[in-house]
């Protein structure tokens, strides 16, 4: 599919977003400016933007422990994002739900979490929702390799397909369940399950390349708004960083090989240098872009500084407190 020349800035765009938003969070963790740690998707950002730029505007996500990249991909605000990382009131979820369990339901961003898949029933609902009220909107569920064996995706995946469910389900394949080689514990391909369910299946071998993510999502989005049902798509991609920001494990689990191979095929530089080669932008627009969102990072970070924290008084707001009632 082609693409105008603005689509392909704004993929740019994102994924620097992406890259610059984490790099900043990663620093903040480890001076104590957010609490916990993050989980950073330095690396992938090409299967987040890709994925989620063939979406429509008003369409749904769900996201997993390292998600702060997808509704940024999806075009959310980035001062919101960085507030309810360090807990402030101003944040996407008022500081209640932290790096880990944030949602943004301005861009069809209805949640992440720490426990591995659990969001994957939530972006089914939603689609069940969708072909109920015919909205014609489509669910995409991001889920990692470490969750590629959890039994709510295959309960997920099989009503989804008995009920043709406009669903897209996108396995983020970067090869590693915090330090457990994906091969040591999956058997065959993740993708080539999607035939036991009576869907079609894609394994997108180049993660790091945002079109080739997007035309294969793009793919199984229109199918699944055409009414013809659900798709997995495994992407095969790779994090840069550690599991999360700030761990320290006593064994070097990766090949220093390997690592090196793949921080070759860095994506956001790589697509950078496809925008020069097809003369969609020259080096200089480029560069401009780059410090243009490096400023909204740091506008960001000030919109976080300058967020109060939530008063103790909202510590049950939207809480579901009612308490369980005995049947007469």
């Amino acid at each position: 599919m082609t693409l105008a020349n603005d689509t392909l800035l704004e993929m740019q765009r994102r994924m620097l977003r992406i890259r610059y938003f984490d790099e900043r969070a990663s620093k903040m963790v480890k001076r104590g400016e957010i609490p916990g740690t993050v989980h950073t998707s330095i690396g992938q950002e090409a299967q987040v933007v890709g994925a989620c730029m063939a979406l429509s505007e008003g369409d749904y996500m769900t996201g997993n422990h390292r998600s702060h990249g997808h509704p940024i991909g999806k075009g959310a605000r980035l001062g919101p994002l960085m507030a309810e990382l360090v807990g402030k009131a101003w944040g996407v979820c008022e500081g209640k739900g932290g790096s880990m369990h944030l949602a943004d339901f301005k861009v069809g961003s209805l949640g992440e979490s720490g426990i591995v898949g659990s969001s994957i029933p939530i972006a089914t609902g939603a689609a069940l929702s969708s072909k109920v009220l015919g909205t014609k909107k489509v669910s995409l569920a991001f889920f990692g390799d470490g969750a590629a064996n959890q039994g709510c995706l295959y309960e997920a995946m099989n009503l989804a397909s008995v009920w043709k469910l406009p669903i897209v389900f996108l396995c983020e394949n970067n090869q590693y369940a915090l330090s457990t080689p994906a091969h040591t514990v999956t058997a065959g391909v993740v993708a080539e399950r999607a035939h036991g369910f009576a869907m079609p299946g894609v394994r997108v071998e180049d993660g790091q390349s945002v079109l080739t993510v997007h035309d294969a999502v793009r793919e199984a989005v229109d199918r699944a708004r055409a009414g013809k049902g659900p798709s997995l798509v495994e992407v095969v991609t790779y994090r840069f960083n550690e599991h999360s920001e700030g761990l320290r494990l006593a064994v070097d689990y990766r090949n220093a090989a390997e690592k090196e191979s793949w921080l070759k095929r860095d994506p956001v530089k790589l697509f950078r240098s496809y925008l020069e080669e097809q003369g969609v932008a020259d080096a200089t627009t480029l560069s401009a872009l780059e410090a243009e969102v490096m400023a909204e990072v740091d506008a960001a970070v000030q919109f976080a500084e300058d967020s109060p924290y939530p008063e103790p008084s909202v510590a049950f707001k939207d809480i579901y407190t009612e308490p369980f009632k005995v049947m007469q």
